[in-house]
């Protein structure tokens, strides 16, 4: 194998597969990525056996062959080159690869590709197409939502669903840890087939961020009943789904919430910003009093510490005082971007929403904490 590259589109490919490869696996061959060169075509991959990567880029090849190589080691070298310069690569043998670069020259150990796992890219269930943009979007005004409590697994990942409602396609992406939970929908105009629900996993989501956020093009997203699929241009990105219920999200929408918050968001985010630096991980809540165009935040910390503020409003309900875990209500307000936003509340022990004008398919909701 002998081919040359031009050091930044290299290193961007790179960069795609670093975050799959499981750097603490105890085989040896999920740490390297599989390098492939054959008819001016550089095929890059790489597996944690859970989410698989593979990606295509232009070179110019000299000599077919293939072999894998350490990723980590592959991704810092690469990292320290000048951004123009031309990288050569040359592995005579499979076991061991020579990288030059100016006057750099590095000589790595490798695995030989018949050792690296076969990533299985059958894409039978249903395909659906739809912007990079919508779908960066939707995760990432969930994605903050995820629980990370391993003994529930189904909440380890975002709720993804495709349904019709009066002709419309609607996609809805859904998070929750049981304490928050974040609902983004958008309609979509074309004809798309109908996904039941499925569960996409933590890693799956931050690592297929990191793609979208960087195009402005069609996706295709195939889906079958243990696996879903990504092909983003030159890229195919291969995960298994969580084999698990996720909760009946809709019944833990309230719907009867009738006093109405609303407020600027910049204020209000800095206002609990403020007030939550006596705030804790012992003694996190920070108390929200509604009166008569009048909010008080208020906290006071296991050493006895305290913090409080008034905030002029728009408010006209209930006497209300309730507790949010402060990180939660900032994550939820950081996510908002009107000028204002409405919070509506039913009691002091009922969960509150969080929406906005601008977009009402955005839906958080946030369970309150004991005061």
């Amino acid at each position: 194998m002998k081919f040359k590259i031009v050091r930044r589109n290299f290193f961007k490919t790179l960069s795609h597969l670093q975050g799959i490869v499981d750097k603490k696996n105890s085989l040896p061959i999920l740490s390297n990525i599989l390098i492939e060169a054959k008819d001016n075509l550089l095929t890059l991959s790489s597996t944690d056996m859970d989410i698989s990567i593979i990606e295509r880029i232009d070179c110019n090849v000299f000599e077919d062959g293939a072999t894998t190589i350490n990723s980590q080691i592959l991704y810092d070298i690469v990292r320290k080159i000048d951004d123009n310069s031309e990288i050569e690569i040359i592995s005579n043998d499979g076991k061991l690869l020579t990288l030059r670069s100016n006057g750099s020259r590095f000589s790595l150990a490798c695995l030989p590709k018949e050792d690296f796992p076969i990533i299985d890219q059958n894409n039978s269930g249903v395909n659906i197409k739809i912007n990079s943009h919508i779908i960066f979007k939707l995760i990432d005004k969930t994605k903050f939502a995820i629980s990370n409590e391993e003994t529930r697994y189904f909440l380890n990942g975002l709720y993804f669903n495709v349904n019709k409602e009066q002709n419309k396609n609607i996609v809805t992406l859904v998070g929750t840890d049981g304490h928050r939970l974040a609902k983004f929908s958008h309609y979509i105009e074309e004809n798309i087939d109908e996904v039941s629900g499925v569960i996409i996993p933590k890693k799956t989501i931050y690592e297929l961020s990191k793609l979208l956020s960087e195009r402005d093009q069609s996706v295709l997203i195939s889906i079958s009943s243990n696996k879903i699929i990504f092909t983003i241009d030159n890229i195919i990105f291969i995960s298994k789904l969580i084999d698990g219920s996720f909760p009946d999200y809709k019944r833990v929408i309230p719907n009867d919430n009738l006093n109405i918050l609303k407020i600027n968001r910049e204020i209000l985010l800095s206002a609990v910003d403020r007030v939550s630096t006596i705030a804790n991980e012992k003694s996190p809540v920070i108390k929200f009093k509604l009166l008569q165009n009048v909010l008080n935040l208020n906290t006071i910390n296991n050493e006895s510490s305290t913090a409080s503020e008034d905030l002029k409003i728009n408010y006209n309900g209930d006497d209300i005082e309730i507790g949010f875990n402060s990180k939660y209500i900032m994550d939820i307000v950081n996510n908002l971007e009107d000028e204002e936003i409405l919070i509506n509340l039913k009691d002091n022990t009922s969960p509150i929403i969080a929406t906005e004008n601008s977009n009402s398919n955005l839906v958080y909701v946030l369970m309150p904490m004991r005061v």
